[in-house]
This record gives C-alpha cells, sequence and structure tokens, in this order.
C-alpha cells in the first residue's frame, strides 16, 4: 500500500511539475500585438538604424526621424513617372488617416544622392505633403539605409549627362517602438492602405 502511495505521489508530482512548465512556456512565448492587422510576412528582420542628411542639411539618425508611425519610401526626384505617383499615393493615404484623427508621417529617402541634395529633396517633400520628411545623404549612407530595407536601386549610363535609377518600389510602414511592421506594394489603393495603417496605429 505503502509503495502505491509513493508511485501515485510520484506521478502527481510530475503531472504538476509539467504543467508549471507549460504555463511558464507560454507566458514566455513573444505575442505579436499587430497580428490582426499584417497582412505578408517578410523573412528575417527589416530596416534598422540609419544615417542620413535632412533637407536643412543636418543628419539625423532612425531615431530623430521615425518619432511616430512613418511612411517610407525609396526613390528619387528626377523619376519621370513611378516615383511622383507613389509618393503622391502615399500622401493620399496619410490624409486619409488625418481626417480618421491617426497622424502618420510620409518620409522620402532618395536613392540619387548625386543629384537630390537637401534642398531638393526639402523642395520635392514639401510640394507632396506638408509634412513630409525628405532625406538624403552620401552614397555610402545611402547604401546602408537601402540595405536595411533591402531596396534594390541601379543607375543607367547617362545619356547627355541625364539618366533613370532603377529601383524597387515598396512602401515601408515603420512604428517608433515597434520598427519595420508592414510594407505595402505600389498596385496598393490609398484607400485600402490607409485602412491597413489604421490597424497597426490602433494598436499602440
Amino acid at each position: 500500500m505503502n509503495r502505491m502511495f509513493a508511485v501515485l505521489a510520484v506521478v502527481v508530482a510530475g503531472v504538476f511539475l509539467l504543467a508549471s512548465a507549460w504555463f511558464v512556456m507560454r507566458d514566455q512565448t513573444p505575442t505579436d500585438q499587430f497580428a490582426q492587422c499584417r497582412s505578408s510576412t517578410v523573412a528575417g528582420d527589416l530596416g534598422g538604424p540609419f544615417e542620413l542628411v535632412n533637407g536643412r542639411g543636418e543628419t539625423v539618425t532612425d531615431a530623430d526621424v521615425i518619432t511616430e508611425p512613418s511612411l517610407i519610401y525609396f526613390g528619387y526626384t528626377y523619376c519621370p513617372d513611378i516615383c511622383p505617383m507613389d509618393v503622391d499615393r502615399n500622401a493620399s493615404a496619410v490624409e486619409i488617416l488625418e481626417e480618421r484623427g491617426k497622424q502618420v508621417q510620409p518620409v522620402f529617402i532618395t536613392i540619387d544622392p548625386e543629384r537630390d541634395t537637401p534642398e531638393v529633396v526639402a523642395d520635392f517633400a514639401d510640394v507632396m505633403h506638408p509634412r513630409m520628411v525628405g532625406l538624403t545623404g552620401s552614397p555610402e549612407q545611402i547604401k546602408a539605409a537601402s540595405e536595411a530595407f533591402r531596396t534594390y536601386y541601379k543607375a543607367q549610363p547617362a545619356v547627355d549627362g541625364e539618366y533613370l535609377v532603377d529601383h524597387s518600389t515598396f512602401s515601408y510602414l515603420v512604428l517608433p517602438e515597434a520598427g519595420f511592421v508592414e510594407y505595402f506594394r505600389r498596385e496598393v489603393p490609398p484607400t485600402e492602405m490607409a485602412d491597413k495603417i489604421g490597424c497597426f496605429v490602433d494598436q499602440l
């Protein structure tokens, strides 16, 4: 009889330990507060620290720029069609969010630092949206920021001093505390973009 009680005690203790371990592991499992908002998955980390130059010629970091939910786009001001349309779409989404009482900052990072001086990106950003932040920098700074977000760009050979730049066209939603949370393809219309961004902002 004593042996039976001893075996039963061991079994009960084992069950208790397993249950305790399960609760501890459950509590330590990271939860994604934005899971209900995500429509895309990206393998590995995306985004990260950068150091660039703003429209006033000041060197700024990601911590200086991303002080509120921000929508980042990599392009160049001499782009004949795609960039203006994409940036205008982003500005429209930001305006829709403003009407809904949500503030998101549009950010434009050039991938053509040779022509896009601080003054040029400042003028471009001001035309596109009054709160848009325009950023440029040295070729090395631009390359580092581009690599952090895994964007692609390559200048074509110049003809009579003029050239185009091939580049990717994603827009990236970045939050001050969470970092990168979502990207948007260029075919996403502004209302749909605003709806998705609003979901992330609501979770903050």
